[in-house]
């Protein structure tokens, strides 16, 4: 079929791709067991367990990161960069980053997922400070971890968690924001930012023009970082099938020294999980004796500040910006699991 069929039944076309996309996020887990069994190996393998992990969230990543960048690419057309950026930039007491944060929360993404929102709303123009805001919630805080404190510790623990996970989303975005890290940016997403408004004006198009922008706006991005998502997600593939729970076990127990916690959060930066695989992996810790504190921010290292998450993010981002979120970041892990040591 030609262009021009094609763009003159446009909802067709698009019905028809939001059906392969769902049908293809729904066959994820399916497709990656068959995988691993096609090749004999089981999930109780360190080998079944790694190649498992990459064959389900390589596409998973690919898919969200298509989707939304899609969804903002239509998106653009509506709205323009300077609304955008003036509806978000310079509210009192950082209400764009607490919105940002809130909805960081109620996202069940891990670090990498989280990453194509991420793009999606630095390309719309929403101001750095807020999109990290979300990048370190939506991993950070979740609904799995939250359930796993109340059920071990009480409403008050876990209350505790989530006002302290948002707490270190919020500031850290803040202090990014404020310290004025745009030109840190890679290039091509600084010129993707200052050309949108030139090239769209809200109200002025049809929607089969609407739908190309969105599809362009895949090309240009996607094009860019799928070769940085499977780097990404193979090295974190590598590791996850391979946790040292006996070593860390000994690392974090309660009477452990001082520094056992920053070489806790320092063990969790080169892996990778979401909260759902890596509660297993706390829970045992605790069993053997770990401090609260110090498993709760090896498990916020782990999902917040991932090796594949930080190589992703490369493509995106320059070294002295990457820096400069690991150390805030880092920082407020840190001060969440003394604060826990102490209370609990």
């Amino acid at each position: 079929m030609n262009t021009a069929t094609m763009r003159a039944t446009p909802w067709g076309w698009l019905s028809l791709a939001l059906v392969a996309w769902v049908a293809a996020y729904a066959s994820l887990l399916p497709f990656a067991n068959f995988v691993i069994a096609l090749f004999g190996l089981t999930r109780a393998t360190h080998l079944g367990e790694a190649l498992h992990f990459f064959v389900y969230d390589t596409p998973k990543v690919l898919l969200l990161l298509t989707g939304v960048v899609f969804v903002m690419g239509v998106i653009h057309t509506f709205v323009t960069p300077e609304r955008t950026r003036a509806l978000l930039a310079g509210r009192r007491l950082g209400i764009g980053n607490v919105m940002a944060a809130s909805l960081g929360v109620v996202t069940p993404f891990c670090s990498c997922s989280a990453v194509p929102l991420f793009i999606g709303f630095l390309s719309a123009g929403v101001p750095l400070g807020v999109t990290f805001s979300f990048l370190i919630a939506a991993p950070m805080v979740n609904e799995i971890a939250l359930a796993l404190l109340f059920g071990l510790f009480g409403w008050k623990v876990a209350a505790l968690y989530l006002g302290l996970g948002l707490s270190v989303a919020i500031v850290a975005g803040l202090v990014i924001g404020r310290i004025g890290m745009e030109p840190h940016l890679e290039d091509w997403v600084r010129q993707m930012q200052s050309s949108q408004s030139a090239n769209y004006e809200a109200g002025q198009l049809t929607w089969p023009e609407r739908i190309d922008a969105g599809v362009a706006h895949v090309k240009e991005i996607v094009g860019r970082v799928w070769r940085w998502v499977l780097l990404g997600i193979a090295v974190g593939a590598a590791i996850h099938g391979y946790v040292p729970q006996d070593l860390l076990a000994s690392i974090m127990g309660r009477d452990a020294p001082w520094w056992s916690l920053p070489a806790a959060v320092l063990l969790g930066v080169p892996m990778y999980s979401n909260a759902a695989g890596i509660i297993p992996v706390v829970e045992a810790l605790l069993g053997k004796g770990a401090a609260l504190g110090t498993v709760l921010a090896f498990m916020m290292s782990v999902i917040a500040l991932s090796l594949p998450e930080i190589i992703i993010l490369r493509k995106v981002l320059k070294l002295r910006l990457i820096v400069t979120f690991v150390g805030v970041v880092g920082l407020g892990i840190l001060i969440v699991g003394y604060l826990f040591n102490v209370i609990i």
